[in-house]
């Protein structure tokens, strides 16, 4: 046995003393390796795949059936390709939607499930809009914390891995009572004091650092309210200025949940999908920043209201104030500097108050009638 013993000793001696087994060649090579955050399990197997400027993007629309995610994925259908495009959720798509393109089911909490999903689909763009929104979110706290928090941790580092473009939205959310209201400039103190302002912040600083530390190709938009007549609010703060339309039209009469005199930022969601489109295919060595304030017009309940009127005149609109709503939008902008947006990648919005009122009131009152016939 002392034979073998002394044989594979000097065998090992050998092996470590030879110029290319020095730790100093290994240490420099793994600095150009692109790895994920996330610990990978020794057995994992990668595969490098390039992709040219002209390949047209595979889409990933995570919490794809809200009003956001369903009208980005009827967009970026008609640009890149009805099969290039994959809404994503957790609930039962309606049959419309189901038909109109590819759905999958996709859990933003299970990490193994969405990686299956990215490297199955050969995703090279991902556009994460799971999310609980700020009134909701007060509601169950512990819920938005996972959703918006965890799920989006998953997120970033699949994106990371994967080489993927990240696009997360923030809000004007992102903002608390001690940041500059009117305007709001993209770079401020922030210190919002709703669970989802605070992911919200988290997510802006948490994508930047991932652009910073590894590379992520990650982009960020802070939307204002957004307004649209394809579906029901959802929970939201700024959900009276779509709520309007809907009661005026079907019933003459709306409620208002805010004052009158309260003063927040507003976009047409054909302005906000076009934005969003705009920034993901802008050179990245156009973007000064990762995360930009976008806005359109800012208006007070009471000025939306005597806009409807014009149209409707017998609108009756009355005022019971919900203070979590009311205490929510007393800390948020009143208006948002998006001179960055517009300097860096040419943002420029198309509706302004009279085009907003006028193109919900047709949709809305044109789907009532239909429905009425029917």
């Amino acid at each position: 046995m002392m034979p073998l013993v002394r044989t594979v000793h000097k065998v090992a001696r050998q092996v470590l003393l030879a110029p290319w087994s020095s730790c100093e060649p290994l240490s420099n090579s793994a600095r150009n390796i692109s790895f994920s955050p996330r610990q990978v399990t020794s057995d994992a197997s990668f595969h490098s795949v390039s992709f040219s400027e002209t390949d047209l993007p595979k889409v990933l629309i995570t919490g794809g059936l809200g009003q956001l995610g369903v009208g980005l994925a009827k967009l970026l259908r008609k640009q890149f390709g009805k099969n290039n495009v994959i809404l994503s959720d957790i609930r039962k798509p309606p049959n419309h939607i189901f038909h109109s393109g590819p759905f999958i089911y996709s859990d933003i909490l299970d990490y193994k499930n969405l990686r299956e999903i990215v490297v199955n689909n050969r995703i090279t763009w991902l556009v994460h809009y799971s999310a609980l929104l700020s009134a909701v979110g007060e509601a169950n706290v512990t819920l938005a914390r996972d959703v918006n928090i965890t799920g989006l941790h998953n997120i970033l580092d699949i994106a990371a891995e994967h080489g993927l473009r990240l696009f997360v939205p923030s809000t004007i959310g992102a903002f608390g009572p001690t940041s500059p209201r009117n305007p709001t400039p993209d770079l401020c103190i922030q210190r919002p004091r709703t669970i989802y302002g605070v992911s919200k912040v988290h997510a802006e600083l948490m994508g930047e650092y991932y652009h910073h530390r590894y590379g992520l190709d990650f982009r960020c938009l802070r939307y204002p309210g957004i307004i649209s007549a394809d579906s029901q609010p959802g929970g939201g703060t700024t959900d009276y200025a779509v709520q309007i339309f809907h009661d005026a039209v079907k019933m003459g009469k709306f409620v208002c949940n805010l004052k009158p005199e309260t003063r927040l930022p507003m976009m047409f969601i054909d302005d906000c999908l076009r934005a969003t489109l705009e920034v993901m295919e802008a050179p990245a060595e156009m973007l000064s920043m990762r995360t930009y304030n976008i806005n359109a017009m800012s208006f007070t309940p009471e000025e939306l209201a005597q806009e409807v009127q014009k149209h409707l005149p017998d609108l009756q609109v009355t005022y019971e104030i919900d203070p979590v709503r009311q205490g929510i939008a007393d800390c948020w902008p009143m208006n948002f500097e998006d001179s960055n947006a517009r300097k860096d990648w040419g943002w420029k919005h198309e509706y302004d108050l009279p085009e907003l009122v006028q193109t919900m009131l047709h949709f809305i009152g044109s789907d009532s009638r239909l429905a009425h016939a029917n």
